[in-house]
């Protein structure tokens, strides 16, 4: 039987340190929710879908031996050295996948945790099957002020607008990216070395994944966005009371 996932690599997000959560001895994503490391529920999720391992890669960072510590020989891994962000962390996980692999499925490790494989499988399908070279999945959450919004223009282009960027008219919009994202991998592979960095505050900051919108915009490439149909599932983690919460609904099965 054919495997949704058998041309996808999978790219998880852990290299993080976590500094809002007052990280000193361990990376964010291995915080302890429900008595297991946060990363764990979402490794645990991929390996449902019987991926290859070879096809499974941990993005490891800050402290990066309590990760490889604790999932051994289950996945493969990628160091970054240099936390310059989300793409170029993706680009160093996609570069160490198995060369004949067309597709990258990239996960955060630290809000993902209640995803469902169903949700992710639906993403891929509309990627794998759609000819787009990006596809992002996107929430609806119940506030949203704290996060960027997902523009959708009248010509079928979508843009990312981070918070700090946002119109008065762009804050009624309640979408928003989970920060999961499926790439055409040989476009992404091609395209990253000369990807600008993101502008924060005047300064040049990371390399963001929202700038691969931009650049497949630039080219006229087709773009997809799948909508989360249960916003509960995305729970992204940034301070202790999250933390928190996000134990408690492990402790109660969520």
């Amino acid at each position: 039987m054919t495997n949704i996932f058998d041309n996808v690599g999978v790219v998880i997000l852990a290299a993080g340190k976590g500094t809002r959560l007052n990280c000193v001895d361990h990376p964010k994503a291995m915080h302890l929710v429900g008595g297991k490391p946060l990363v764990s529920y979402i490794v645990e999720k991929i390996e449902e879908a019987n991926i290859p391992k070879a096809n499974i890669c941990l993005v490891v960072g800050f402290c990066k031996e309590k990760i490889t510590e604790y999932f051994g020989d289950r996945v493969s891994y990628a160091e970054q050295t240099e936390l310059l962000g989300t793409a170029h962390a993706a680009y160093i996980g996609s570069r160490a996948l198995p060369a004949h692999l067309k597709f990258v499925l990239v996960l955060n490790g630290d809000d993902s945790a209640f995803y469902k494989l169903e949700t992710l499988e639906k993403m891929v399908a509309v990627h794998t099957s759609d000819g787009a070279v990006i596809t992002l999945l996107s929430v609806e959450p119940e506030d949203p002020t704290m996060y960027g919004r997902i523009i959708r223009h009248e010509d079928g282009s979508v843009e990312i607008i981070e918070k700090e960027y946002l119109t008065e008219e762009q804050k009624q919009i309640k979408e928003t990216s989970t920060g999961t994202f499926c790439l055409d991998r040989a476009w992404f592979e091609r395209i990253f070395p000369t990807m600008p960095r993101m502008i924060k505050l005047g300064k040049l900051g990371e390399y963001g994944m929202p700038t691969t919108f931009a650049m497949a915009r630039k080219e006229n490439l087709a773009v997809r966005v799948v909508k989360m149909e249960d916003n509960r599932e995305w729970f992204g983690i940034n301070t202790l009371d999250e933390l928190q919460e996000a134990d408690q609904r492990k402790k109660q099965g969520l």
